[in-house]
C-alpha cells in the first residue's frame, strides 16, 4: 500500500449514527412506553392458532369500523402483524421496527438507516390503517420495487384476512379496480397519480353525457372498463419520502390531449432551430443566465434570427415565437445531455432520474424541452399538445387525509417535508450500532488526477479481496470509469440506467468477494448487499463517492450502502477543482478560478473540501426555492380556477 493513500486512511465514526440512539433519541420516549402493551398481547398471540390469529384480527377490523380509534387498537394490531410476520415469513419485527412502525402511523416520515428493514416496517402502519376498510396505498418509486415488496409481504396479509394489490404500469382498467379494491394497494406515485387524472377525466365525461348515476347503475357488464378505478384518498405510506415527495416535485403529471393542426409547423420549428442553434455564440447573440440557467437572445442575436434561411413551412410563425424556440434550442444544447440527463431506447428520449440514475419511463419535460431534444437528437418529434388532466406530486400526497413515509435520508430536507406536506422527520434508532468509518475526503486539482487516485485505491483494496461499490454522476461517468478498470484488467460490474432490468442481480451481488461495482446513485436504494463473515473480517463493504452530487441526502444514499444492520464498513469522498459541483454552486467565473488553480496544482488539495460542502448547499438551497416557488404558483391557479368555478385537475391552461 502506498505511503500517501495510508497516510489518507484516517477515519471517524458516521457522525450520522450518533443521533440513533435509546437514550438520546428525541421524540421516542411516547413509542418506547408502547413496546411492553405490544409484548403482552404477542405472547397472548403465540398460543393462538393460525384461525384464531385470523378470526382476531377480524374482530380488530370490526372494532375499526365501528369507530373505535386506531391508536388504541395499535398495541393489538402490531402484535398481531408481528407474530403473523414470524410465521408466514420467518421475520420478527425488531423493537426498532415497532418504533418506525408508530411513526409512520403517527403520519411522519421515519428516518431508518439502510438495512434496517423498511420494507417490513411498512407492513404495521398499512395494516393498522387498513382495518377501516377505507383502503392503505403504499406508494414506491418503480414498478419492481411495488411488486417484489408486495409479493414478499402477502402471506403474512393474507393470514390476517387482507387483501392485497399491485397496480403497475400497463395494466388494464379492470385489473386496476381490482387492485384499487383491495385492503392494502402497493404502486409507485405516478400510476396512482395518473389513474386519479384519467378517473377524473371520466366522472366529467359521464357528467357531461348525461349518464350520472342512473347511467353507471345501468351500464352493461362490457362498459364496466368506463367506470372509475380508485376508491378514493384514505392512507398512503411513502417509500423513499426524499425520492418521491422531494426530488419528483418538480415533475407535474400530465395527460396530454389530442394534437391541433399546427403539428408539422411546429415539428418544423424545432428541426430549424436545432439546426441553428450552432451558430449562436454566448455573449455575442445571446446571454446565460447561469443562476436560473436560462437563455435570452440579444439584440444581434435577433437579427441572426432574421437573416437566417427558413423553410417555407414556417412562413407563417411570428419571430417571437422563432426566438422562443431558438432560445429553447440553445438552452438544450447547453444544459441536456446524453447519457447523462437522458437515454435514446428504441427511438425515444427516455429521461434519467439524476436523483436516483433510474429511467423515468413515461415522463417527459414541460415547456417544449423534451421536443427540443428530440430534433437535436434528430428522431421522431413528438408534438408538445395541450393538458387534459394535471396533477403536482405535491397536491396528489396532499389529497391523502392520513400520510406517512420512510427513508434513509430525510433530516437534512426535514423543513421542507415540514413547511409543504406538514409532516415531520423523526429518526428512528439502529437495531445495532453503526460500525461504518468515513475515511478522511480527498480533493484533486483535475479529473483526471482523480481518477488515478481512485485507480489506485480500488487495485489496493481488489487486491485483499474487498468488495468495492463506486458511485457516479452520470451513466458517461460510470461507462469512462469502466474502461479504465478494464484497462487495468480489474474484472467488474456496471449498474446504470441502461442495466435497470438486471438491478437487484448486480446491487446484491455488490458484497461479494473481491467484487467491483460501478454504478450511478441508482445503487443508493431498494436491494440489500449481504456480507459474508470473511468480508466482515476484512472490513466490509468499501463505498468510494467520486463527486458530490446536487443534494447531500444523494449522496448519504449512496454512503449507507455499507455499514447496514451493524456489518462493518467504509466509505471515501473524491472531489477535484473541476467538478460540476462548483460550476453550479458558484457559478461560472469562479468555477474557471478554482480549476485553474486545480490545473497547476501538484500534490492534493484536501483543505479544499469544505468549499465543496458549500457549493452544495447553495445548490439546495436553490432547489428549495425552486419548489416553494412551484408549490406557490399551483396554489394561486388552484385557487384562481376554483373561483371560476372551474376544476383545478382538468382546466389547466396550455
Amino acid at each position: 500500500m502506498s505511503t500517501q493513500i495510508a497516510e489518507s486512511r484516517t477515519f471517524k465514526a458516521d457522525p450520522v449514527s450518533h443521533a440513533y440512539s435509546w437514550v438520546t433519541g428525541r421524540g421516542l420516549g411516547r413509542f418506547i412506553a408502547e413496546l411492553p402493551k405490544i409484548e403482552r398481547f404477542e405472547e397472548q398471540f403465540k398460543t393462538k392458532s393460525d384461525r384464531e390469529l385470523r378470526k382476531y384480527s377480524l374482530g380488530l377490523r370490526h372494532r375499526a369500523k365501528s369507530g373505535e380509534s386506531l391508536a388504541r387498537l395499535l398495541p393489538e394490531a402490531f402484535a398481531l402483524v408481528r407474530e403473523a410476520g414470524r410465521r408466514t415469513i420467518h421475520m420478527r419485527h425488531y423493537d426498532v421496527q415497532l418504533i418506525g412502525g408508530m411513526i409512520m402511523f403517527n403520519g411522519a416520515i421515519a428516518e431508518m438507516e439502510t438495512g434496517e428493514g423498511k420494507t417490513l416496517t411498512a407492513t404495521l402502519p398499512m395494516y393498522l390503517y387498513a382495518l377501516p376498510g377505507n383502503g392503505a396505498h403504499l406508494a414506491t418509486v418503480n414498478d419492481y420495487l411495488a411488486k417484489r415488496d408486495a409479493e414478499i409481504m402477502a402471506p403474512l396479509y393474507e393470514m390476517l384476512g387482507m387483501s392485497i394489490g399491485v397496480v403497475e404500469g400497463q395494466m388494464p382498467s379492470d385489473a386496476r379496480r381490482k387492485a384499487y379494491a383491495c385492503d392494502i394497494t402497493y404502486g409507485t406515485s405516478k400510476e396512482f397519480g395518473f389513474d386519479f387524472l384519467r378517473d377524473r377525466l371520466l366522472i366529467r365525461q359521464t357528467r357531461e353525457q348525461g349518464l350520472g348515476v342512473l347511467g353507471t347503475l345501468m351500464s352493461k357488464e362490457e362498459e364496466q372498463n368506463e367506470l372509475p378505478v380508485q376508491r378514493g384518498a384514505y392512507y398512503c405510506l411513502v417509500d423513499e419520502a426524499d425520492s418521491v415527495l422531494i426530488d419528483d416535485a418538480r415533475t407535474p403529471l400530465i395527460i396530454s390531449s389530442i394534437p391541433g393542426e399546427a403539428e408539422e409547423r411546429a415539428v418544423a420549428c424545432y428541426r430549424w432551430a436545432a439546426d441553428m442553434a450552432k451558430e449562436f455564440a454566448e455573449d455575442d447573440e445571446y446571454e446565460y443566465d447561469h443562476d436560473r440557467k436560462s437563455v435570452e437572445l440579444t439584440i444581434e442575436g435577433r437579427l441572426l434570427v432574421r437573416r437566417l434561411t427558413k423553410p417555407p413551412e414556417l412562413d407563417p410563425v411570428g419571430l417571437v415565437d422563432l426566438y422562443d424556440y431558438i432560445e429553447r434550442a440553445i438552452k438544450v444544447a447547453r444544459d441536456f445531455h446524453f447519457n447523462q440527463h437522458y437515454v435514446i431506447n428504441d427511438g425515444e428520449i427516455v429521461i434519467v432520474d439524476e436523483s436516483t440514475g433510474r429511467l423515468a419511463e413515461g415522463r417527459k419535460w414541460s415547456g417544449g424541452i423534451h421536443q427540443a431534444i428530440e430534433a437535436k437528437e434528430e428522431i421522431e418529434v413528438t408534438v408538445a399538445t395541450g393538458q387534459a388532466a394535471r396533477i403536482t406530486v405535491q397536491d396528489m400526497f396532499i389529497r391523502y387525509p392520513h400520510l406517512g413515509g420512510m427513508t434513509g435520508t430525510a433530516s437534512t430536507s426535514a423543513a421542507e417535508f415540514k413547511k409543504i406536506y406538514k409532516i415531520n422527520v423523526i429518526r428512528c434508532p439502529t437495531n445495532r450500532k453503526v460500525q461504518r468509518k468515513l475515511w478522511s475526503d480527498r480533493v484533486f486539482g483535475t479529473e483526471e488526477a482523480k481518477w488515478e487516485a481512485i485507480i489506485e485505491e480500488i487495485r489496493e483494496l481488489h487486491a485483499i479481496g474487498r468488495p468495492i461499490l463506486i458511485g457516479t454522476r452520470t451513466i458517461e461517468k460510470s461507462e469512462h470509469l469502466a474502461k479504465l478498470l478494464e484497462a487495468e484488467g480489474i474484472a467488474h460490474e456496471v449498474l446504470n440506467a441502461r442495466h435497470v432490468a438486471i438491478e437487484a442481480e448486480i446491487v446484491a451481488r455488490a458484497g461479494a468477494p473481491g467484487k467491483v461495482t460501478v454504478a450511478t446513485n441508482m445503487a443508493g436504494r431498494g436491494t440489500d448487499i449481504k456480507l459474508s463473515q470473511e468480508i466482515k473480517d476484512l472490513g466490509g463493504l468499501h463505498v468510494i463517492c467520486t463527486e458530490l452530487h446536487d443534494s447531500a441526502r444523494i449522496d448519504r444514499q449512496l454512503v449507507g450502502r455499507c455499514g447496514r444492520q451493524g456489518d462493518p464498513g467504509s466509505v471515501r469522498q473524491y472531489m477535484s477543482l473541476d467538478d460540476d459541483c462548483l460550476r453550479i454552486g458558484y457559478g461560472p467565473i469562479r468555477a474557471k478560478k478554482l480549476a485553474a488553480i486545480g490545473e497547476k496544482a501538484t500534490s492534493e488539495l484536501n483543505s479544499y473540501a469544505s468549499l465543496f460542502r458549500k457549493a452544495q448547499r447553495k445548490i439546495e438551497r436553490k432547489h428549495f426555492g425552486d419548489r416553494k416557488v412551484l408549490l406557490y404558483h399551483e396554489k394561486m391557479r388552484k385557487k384562481m380556477h376554483r373561483e371560476m368555478g372551474q376544476d383545478p385537475y382538468l382546466d389547466s391552461p396550455d
